[in-house]
């Protein structure tokens, strides 16, 4: 969960004084339906021998409005609150409960995301009509729920050493994919603070839809025009550095912003799965630059465009370059690890002979018309064991939690009022 920055800032600037007494008439408003017939604190729902208030339902509503989060609608809040009682009962029944210690350091943690302390952060949600008790049980039922989640599965979750051989793409078997939505912001010398302002306030969105709305609003890359999205990539076509970091996300967390070369990059996690065929790592990529003046204009971009539909392979670039300047053209062969990283990043995205021309240099004045050539197989490995160990434990616990989660919902009695 994160805080909304702008929410944050209004409190923080004293503008919420405005919003309360909406913020109140919201709360009283809620209320009136039930005021009429029973109490705040009578059932709204049964959950087995657990009951749910309607002042919970309130509560839990107002709180994920107040951070501007998905998931605040009157039926998904009731959804979420079911789920809250299945698992605090299977917690109870199994004897786990967070630590107090571990609570606060979750509101900690929670609270620093909109660059406030915890009492800060509690006192603007209590003058919004949040209770301090409602934050703590919301935090203290992730914490529980993570701990039983890895108490219970994690000894069926951890892969084999031959899991992880395949998830490298080693020895002939599978390998790990990747599921990725970029923003690629494109910076000059002059607009680098504001590039790098807009990133961080990118880096805060709750959801993959805000995500897909700023992709086609601010990012530059070709896929503005699908939100972002990005097929499914093998992790041994990132560039080295960025696959741990792509590793450690969790489905819709976004990286912080990564510098390039002129501009500045964002990546969230949309999925990540285990496929049969092998996806090895490379020791070595080949590949080439053309480079056309003019940079994003849509008269070289034009250029572009035709010279994909003419050039077949990288070896036909050095015809059109023949007469040219020396500097026109380049022909690399180097490490992933040598080779920079929104180079890498486009050479990811593409299949041998295919080309890319999203990315400029000489301050956006020139266009680089990227093409991969070829890309030579490393018996060895980039990304440790114990990165893609950990990726393949959080996706195995992941879906045995939805499982178990399911299961209990069949079995439970659950009333609505």
């Amino acid at each position: 969960m994160q805080l909304i920055s702008g929410f944050t800032k209004s409190l923080r600037s004293g503008c919420h004084k405005s919003v309360l007494p909406v913020l109140a008439a919201t709360l009283i408003a809620m209320a009136a339906p039930q005021a009429q017939g029973q109490s705040l604190f009578s059932p709204a729902i049964r959950v087995n021998q657990d009951i749910v208030t309607w002042y919970e339902l309130q509560q839990r509503q107002q709180f994920l409005e107040l951070l501007g989060v998905p998931g605040s609608s009157e039926s998904e809040v009731r959804e979420a609150l079911i789920d809250d009682r299945l698992r605090k009962q299977a917690m109870r029944e199994a004897g786990i409960e967070a630590a107090p210690e571990d609570i606060q350091t979750g509101i900690d943690e929670f609270a620093s995301r909109g660059n406030l302390s915890s009492e800060e952060f509690l006192k603007l949600l209590n003058d919004a009509g949040v209770s301090k008790e409602t934050v703590r049980d919301f935090v203290s039922d992730q914490l529980s729920w993570r701990d039983y989640v890895s108490a219970r599965f994690l000894s069926q979750a951890r892969p084999t050493e031959d899991e992880i051989n395949r998830a490298l793409g080693q020895g002939g078997g599978g390998g790990l994919q990747v599921l990725l939505s970029e923003i690629i912001i494109p910076v000059t010398p002059q607009t680098l603070a504001q590039a790098e302002a807009l990133a961080e306030e990118i880096s805060q969105l709750p959801d993959q839809k805000s995500f897909s709305t700023a992709a086609t609003q601010y990012s530059a890359a070709a896929t503005r025009e699908d939100g972002g999205r990005l097929d499914w990539l093998s992790l041994s076509n990132l560039p080295p550095a960025l696959q741990p970091v792509i590793l450690s996300l969790k489905n819709g967390e976004i990286t912080d912003p990564l510098s390039l070369p002129n501009a500045v990059a964002l990546f969230q996690m949309r999925g990540i799965r285990e496929v049969a065929a092998g996806t090895p790592s490379y020791s070595e990529i080949d590949y080439a630059i053309y480079y056309l003046p003019g940079g994003r204009s849509a008269e070289t971009l034009a250029k572009a465009e035709r010279l994909k539909e003419e050039i077949d392979t990288c070896d036909d670039l050095y015809g059109l370059a023949k007469d040219q300047s020396p500097d026109v053209l380049d022909r690399i062969t180097a490490s992933p690890s040598e080779i920079p990283r929104d180079v890498a990043l486009e050479l990811a995205k593409l299949d041998p002979n295919e080309a890319s021309t999203a990315l400029t240099r000489n301050n956006g004045q020139t266009l680089m018309f990227l093409m991969l050539c070829k890309r030579t197989r490393d018996l060895g490995e980039d990304t440790t064991r114990v990165d893609v160990a950990n990726a393949l434990t959080q996706q195995r616990l992941q879906a045995l939690a939805e499982g178990l989660l399911e299961q209990l919902r069949a079995d439970a009695v659950i009333i609505e009022q």
